[in-house]
């Protein structure tokens, strides 16, 4: 059984009429995390700059960075640097398997032989070769004390060690800034500081002349000292609160780092299938719209970006009421890349159905896709 291998290349890789609920989770900017979490949230990070902290070693295969039972590949030019011993990497994190292998990315750093050493197979699935492509590595600086940073960067170091950080709220991960959530309560939320954010957990935000709601973006902003217990499990980060007071802001300035080459971009997304496909008839009225994408896009962006109609040119050809669509619940699922449309109700019989997708749906990357047109007649 192929084992799967979590490998870093370091060098650097809905709306009116009928309106959706999107659940999303995105965010941009540089991102402090562990191997572990990249590796666990493979999907979230893929083509996101980031930032960890590891040991660097060199083997028959490579070299690497080692965390826990993470072990990552590191390829390029930057990866090449004359440090030893534990080392803080900053680049582009990539799923190979995500990419289509047309992207230049693939050409540029020979990711097909890759595959073949590692994998024995010229492709490899999704979450099978993990590679991050760097732009800086460097001596990691000793951690002096705990901080959001170092407990992104390295949590085992502060496990179960009582702590007192200061941090931005940022509600319930209302801008993205963490793959999934712990569940703890309805009041868990998110402290970020620079390019690092962790959860905290186990107390509402509120106090003294303070109390925060996790849904509010107009509370976030706040910042906040943080007094408990570090935790962290299968790339998840936690501190397990005992105290919260507000306090005054803290320096943000995350490590200078240098540039190196730039990876070229990837190709535009594109619909590569939909259920109904285009033009199909006597289609059930009770049908989902399912959407596949050619490359991972950014949850967020469908939001306010996605249509269903009825056809109106049909409708007056006809002599008959134009009609609305009824409303949807639109859910996009990472791991397969797809969207689908839950109706809340039947369609109308014999009715072409008209999907847009609009200006403004992006891939995580941020590259645009293009206007999208789907259409598709209801049966009797």
């Amino acid at each position: 059984m192929v084992r799967m291998l979590s490998i870093f290349l370091v060098a650097l890789c809905c709306a009116s009429p009928a309106t959706a609920q999107i659940r999303a989770e995105t965010s941009s900017g540089r991102k402090a995390a562990t191997l572990g979490a990249l590796t666990a949230y493979a999907g979230f990070y893929h083509l996101q700059a980031v930032r960890v902290r590891a040991k660097l070693v060199t083997d028959q295969v490579g070299t690497a960075l080692l965390s826990g039972d993470s072990r990552l590949l590191a390829i390029g030019d930057a990866a090449v640097a004359q440090v030893s011993g534990e080392v803080e990497v900053t680049g582009t994190f990539i799923d190979v398997g995500r990419l289509t292998q047309d992207d230049r990315r693939v050409a540029m750093h020979n990711l097909v032989a890759l595959s073949q050493k590692i994998l024995q197979r010229d492709w490899p699935a999704q979450g099978e070769l993990l590679v991050m492509i760097v732009s800086d590595m460097r001596a990691a600086e000793p951690v002096a004390a705990p901080s959001v940073r170092a407990l992104a960067l390295d949590p085992l170091r502060f496990d179960g060690q009582p702590v007192t950080v200061t941090g931005r709220f940022r509600g319930r991960n209302l801008f993205g800034d963490q793959p999934a959530a712990p569940g703890r309560s309805k009041f868990d939320f998110v402290l970020q500081l620079a390019d690092s954010s962790i959860w905290v957990v186990g107390r509402r935000p509120k106090g003294p002349n303070f109390d925060l709601n996790v849904d509010a973006r107009v509370d976030t902003g706040r910042w906040l000292e943080v007094q408990g217990d570090v935790h962290s499990s299968k790339g998840m980060v936690w501190i397990e609160a005992t105290a919260i007071r507000v306090t005054a802001p803290a320096a943000e300035a995350a490590p200078v780092e240098t540039t190196t080459e730039a990876a070229p971009p990837a190709p535009a997304p594109q619909v590569i299938f939909s259920t109904p496909t285009s033009g199909e008839v006597d289609v059930t009225a009770d049908a989902r719209v399912r959407l596949q994408f050619s490359r991972d896009m950014t949850p967020q962006s469908f939001k306010g970006n996605v249509v269903a109609a009825y056809d109106a040119a049909e409708a007056s050809e006809r002599g008959i009421p134009a009609g609305v669509a009824p409303p949807f619940v639109a859910n996009y699922d990472q791991g397969r890349r797809t969207l689908e449309l839950k109706f809340s109700a039947p369609f109308e019989r014999f009715r072409t159905v008209i999907i847009r997708l609009r200006q403004g749906i992006t891939a995580f990357d941020s590259q645009p896709l293009d206007a999208y047109e789907l259409r598709f007649t209801v049966g009797g």
